[in-house]
């Protein structure tokens, strides 16, 4: 094949990444077959609303009627995702309506995380072997260990039921009429133990493999080289070491995409928080199909975009990192 004939890199990264979106999208539209029960049964087993054999029917099969892969597609680009069956709403405004709390959760939890456990996973590394890297790792090693359930159960239990600081649920103050300023303070509370049980599990994974990104670069010839030429210790630590340390990170921030919108349903649901992560244990316990559909999909076509973008900033991270041709 001729040299000009040939893909970039770059383009072959794409492509790969739209073949994947297409699985995606397939596994999507295949995933009522797989699931077990349905919504007929899930809502009206424990109803007092009695069904005959054929009014059961006739509704199992109104609920399980598919369209073909090609139309799927169609009203997925055009945003026509079709109505839950349990909220009777349309299914793109409700991960519209609920996407903004798991955004402001998660992403807030982990920029949190991510900076402290950083710049903490830097310092402790330049000064190893000291009592503050033994006590930091020592620490963290614990943390680590502590499920988000427990941690956030404790939070709950102690700061909300027993201490009466915080509220126990809830995104906002329902019913209530707040000022900008008092909605954001509002906010900001039913936001703290959420946000401090998802930092406290997601802090020690950053923290400790900083530091151990760290204790590698630090080994490196150029750092010796660097410190040989007299620059300065801050700069050094940051501009030579902390740079290099970094990549493992943004790579961990890539794979913990997928748990970004949808793995903190545990949390979200311990604090009834209103976010995707709710949504969808909701949706899984009504058999709401069309709308476990919708949340899966959407979720995992974002993991891929989030994931294509870091691809891309890898060599503005490290320029010696190179795609092979």
């Amino acid at each position: 094949m001729k040299q000009g004939l040939r893909s970039s890199p770059r383009e072959q990264t794409i492509v790969a990444y739209v073949l994947a979106a297409l699985v995606m999208m397939y596994v999507s539209y295949s995933l009522p077959r797989w699931l077990p029960g349905d919504f007929v049964t899930a809502m009206y087993s424990s109803s007092h609303v009695t069904l005959n054999a054929e009014q059961e029917e006739g509704l199992r099969t109104y609920y399980t009627q598919r369209q073909g892969f090609g139309q799927y597609l169609v009203d997925f680009f055009t945003l026509q995702w079709g109505y839950s069956y349990a909220f009777l709403t349309p299914i793109s405004k409700l991960i519209g309506e609920a996407l903004p709390w798991s955004l402001l959760l998660l992403g807030t939890a982990h920029l949190l995380s991510m900076t402290f456990g950083f710049l903490a996973g830097v310092e402790t590394a330049w000064r190893r072997g000291g009592v503050i890297e033994k006590a930091g790792v020592g620490s963290m090693t614990i943390l680590e260990g502590i499920p988000e359930i427990g941690s956030g159960v404790i939070l709950l239990l102690l700061f909300a039921l027993h201490l009466g600081w915080l509220p126990a649920a809830g995104g906002e103050t329902a019913y209530v009429t707040h000022s900008a300023g008092q909605r954001f303070m509002d906010i900001g509370r039913h936001l703290a133990l959420p946000l401090a049980t998802l930092f406290l599990a997601y802090l020690p994974g950053n923290f400790l493999l900083t530091r151990g990104s760290m204790v590698m670069v630090l080994k490196e010839q150029f750092i010796e080289t660097a410190r040989a030429k007299g620059l300065p210790p801050l700069r050094i630590r940051y501009a030579h070491a902390a740079r290099n340390a970094l990549l493992p990170m943004v790579t961990r921030f890539g794979l913990r995409i997928a748990f970004m919108l949808t793995g903190a349903l545990v949390v979200e649901t311990i604090y009834a928080y209103p976010g995707l992560g709710t949504l969808l244990f909701n949706a899984i316990a009504m058999r709401d199909l069309p709308l476990i559909q919708g949340i899966v999909l959407f979720s995992s076509l974002l993991v891929l975009f989030v994931n294509l973008a870091l691809d891309f900033l890898y060599g503005w991270i490290d320029p010696r990192v190179k795609y092979a041709s």
